[in-house]
């Protein structure tokens, strides 16, 4: 259910690609933090009326902390202009009253759509699958680092299981920014990327043909639900990422959730996210990278070290149901401090950063170091 407020403008905050953040007071009395989405409605301006959907923060749920506007008002409550007409036919959000149509990249109208529609083949392209959108920074900080001379052009794929506007990843605003990604697509429900694609499949294709990407990195976007049961979260669609770059001819690489410091025990090492979507989702061989826990004297500049090399044997027994189906690459560690203290992005997953959970940005960081040798076979 939505549950409706109005509002004015008092304060217009942070902005960047496709969104800007505003403090909203409420005739109730109320005031929100509030998100709105630029490509959806004109820029609200201090003074503006707004309507806003506050259901899931009524709910004390997350959502980022953001109540969502939906519509900017004059003072009588009539909508104030509107974004420009669809240039596509592809409907996403579909069947909700929020429902907006895009261009997508291999529609009629596309310049891409007679390349794709005979697109096949991904020869052999690295694609990184992720469980969680926390890990698409270090993924990226490792590839350059190891990379040398020749920075590969990587993509961004982002699945609909979470987050759906691309927009609301402020992780995703940076890296573009930075020029770490050649580009971004979103696929499925999900919008708002430089390409819209139907599905995980025709996206990967699209990072192909119309990206030409070296490589590309998939997950969900922020948001990742979760029940506390075996079958119950959405990175499932990890596996199912899996199977489709196999069955395209790509070269799936699948990135391990593991932590030290979560305080769930399900999570607790490597998450039963991981070993469900792998084990039990992906139906066809990936690489999988193992990050070397057992010596972690190279690395400096991160606390809360001391405890890794503890922390190995449980590692290495977590991931022995995978290799029965699934290659497992042993990854040192030494340099990849580095690249993640370089990051420009700020690294945070469940509200800990690097210091406060090690073991989880070390082992995105260890699949992006897999890819690039994988590369250079």
């Amino acid at each position: 259910m939505i549950i409706w407020a109005e509002g004015t403008v008092a304060v217009v905050g942070d902005r960047w690609a496709g969104a800007v953040e505003l403090i909203i007071d409420t005739d109730g009395g109320q005031t929100f933090r509030s998100l709105a989405y630029l490509d959806l409605m004109p820029q609200p301006r201090t003074g503006d009326r707004v309507l806003l959907n506050i259901a899931a923060l009524a709910r004390g749920l997350g959502t980022g902390g953001y109540a969502f506007v939906v519509a900017v008002l004059d003072q009588n409550g009539r909508l104030i202009g509107q974004p420009g007409l669809p240039k596509g036919h592809l409907v996403k959000a579909r069947y909700t009253p929020l429902q907006v149509m895009i261009s997508g990249v291999d529609e009629q109208d596309s310049d891409f759509h007679d390349r794709l529609d005979s697109a096949d083949d991904l020869d052999r392209m690295p694609v990184i699958v992720a469980d969680l959108h926390s890990a698409v920074a270090p993924i990226i900080a490792a590839i350059r680092s190891d990379s040398g001379d020749r920075t590969p052009r990587v993509a961004y794929l982002m699945t609909d299981e979470a987050a759906l506007p691309i927009a609301f990843s402020r992780t995703v605003a940076a890296l573009r920014a930075e020029e770490w990604l050649v580009g971004t697509i979103t696929c499925g429900q999900a919008y708002g990327g430089d390409l819209e694609a139907v599905n995980v499949h025709s996206g990967l294709l699209a990072a192909k043909v119309a990206m030409q990407a070296d490589l590309v990195i998939v997950s969900q976007g922020p948001g990742n639900l979760g029940t506390g049961t075996r079958w119950g979260f959405s990175g499932t669609g990890a596996g199912e990422v899996i199977n489709a770059a196999a069955v395209l001819n790509g070269r799936p690489i699948g990135s391990l959730r593991i932590s030290s410091a979560d305080p769930r025990f399900r999570h607790r090492g490597v998450s039963h996210h991981s070993l469900t979507a792998y084990s039990r989702v992906a139906l066809r061989t990936a690489d999988i990278a193992v990050p070397d826990f057992s010596d972690v004297s190279p690395l400096t500049g991160i606390r809360d070290l001391y405890a890794l090399p503890r922390f190995a044997a449980r590692i290495n027994e977590a991931v022995a149901e995978l290799a029965g189906l699934h290659r497992l690459h042993r990854i040192e560690l030494a340099g990849l401090d580095r690249a993640l203290l370089g990051c420009p992005v700020r690294l945070s997953t469940m509200g800990r950063d690097l210091d406060a959970d090690p073991a989880y940005f070390l082992a995105a960081a260890a699949a992006g170091r897999l890819a690039v040798h994988l590369m250079s076979d």
